[in-house]
């Protein structure tokens, strides 16, 4: 089967491609190649153009070329921070770049899963976990734009009756996430003894889930999933941010001292939880336990500094701020 994924750069993304290669598809990496995005994510066999989700032009030109059995989508701004800091690029991307990718998908009528995000559904403390059919809450410029994305593919799937399908992952973890994210940036503060950032008092919940088990839920619903549905993938694995950070610096024997509490950022949800119905009846499990998963991680950052030393040079990874 031939597979479009557009952001395949990514991390997510990437792991995904390596996941279909696995199991003998042909893949063709569509991707901006912005900061978050590396060609030294993806195997040297592995097909690539370099372009924008929101370039129509290029997109056509690529499925022409390509003729993709399935798009799967994974093309975003995703990092919470910079969307305070500068929501432009994300409305740009998450928005607009939706609405190009369904225009070029109605066009050729193609096959589409999306992969969206937990966030959309907002702050779930005191709440009960979210289903597929819950309000969406966004609380920052990042989520906004993921919710505002995902009503434009419902309402095209409604409208146009093209063939898409929306995934929400909860909080993956992983080889080759950008250091900007929590836990490779807690192994690389860690093992280089700099202070460990957690905003406000590290209470915060989210769900937590390997990358891999996320990869095998996407594909099963781009093979079993129905047209004009959503996919919750939680990974039953719930933490507050501080138990994540301690254990942490427990696998790598590293004193709690390390961790510095700063200011919390704006606008911060408290928890995110999700149900996960749709996807288990698909006969999908998480099949990676949390202290395994997070062996694997730092085996990972700590064989391939190679990888991530060369992302971490700029100020924002080694000031004590607030924006961390």
């Amino acid at each position: 089967m031939r597979i479009l994924v557009s952001g395949g750069a990514g991390f997510i993304g990437s792991n995904f491609v390596w996941y279909l290669l696995g199991l003998g598809h042909e893949v063709l990496v569509y991707d901006a190649f912005t900061y978050a995005g590396r060609l030294e994510n993806l195997p040297s066999t592995v097909r690539i153009v370099r372009g924008d989700i929101v370039d129509r032009d290029g997109l056509i030109s690529v499925v022409r070329d390509f003729q993709p059995d399935v798009v799967v989508n994974f093309a975003a701004e995703t990092h919470v921070d910079r969307s305070i800091r500068d929501p432009e690029p994300f409305i740009r991307t998450n928005v607009y770049g939706i609405f190009t990718l369904l225009e070029v998908t109605r066009r050729f009528d193609l096959r589409l899963i999306h992969v969206s995000t937990d966030e959309v559904y907002g702050d779930l403390e005191g709440k009960e976990p979210a289903s597929e059919d819950a309000p969406l809450r966004p609380s920052n410029p990042y989520s906004a734009t993921k919710a505002s994305g995902d009503m434009l593919i419902m309402a095209y799937w409604r409208t146009y009756g093209i063939k898409a399908s929306i995934v929400r992952p909860s909080n993956n973890y992983g080889p080759r996430q950008h250091p900007e994210k929590l836990i490779p940036k807690t192994i690389i503060r860690a093992v280089n003894n700099l202070p460990v950032i957690v905003h406000g008092d590290g209470s915060q919940r989210r769900d937590w889930l390997y990358v891999e088990d996320t990869c095998r839920a996407i594909w099963l619903v781009a093979e079993r999933g129905r047209p004009g549905e959503i996919y919750n993938i939680p990974g039953f694995n719930e933490r507050s941010v501080l138990e994540v950070v301690e254990k942490v610096l427990e696998l790598l024997n590293k004193p709690k001292s390390l961790i510095r509490f700063v200011g919390d950022r704006p606008g911060q949800d408290r928890r995110y939880l999700m149900r996960g119905d749709r996807i288990l009846s698909l006969g999908w499990r998480p099949m990676v336990n949390w202290e395994d998963g997070l062996r694997m991680t730092i085996k990972w950052y700590l064989e391939n500094e190679w990888w991530w030393r060369p992302l971490i040079s700029d100020e924002y990874f080694v000031k004590d701020t607030p924006w961390q």
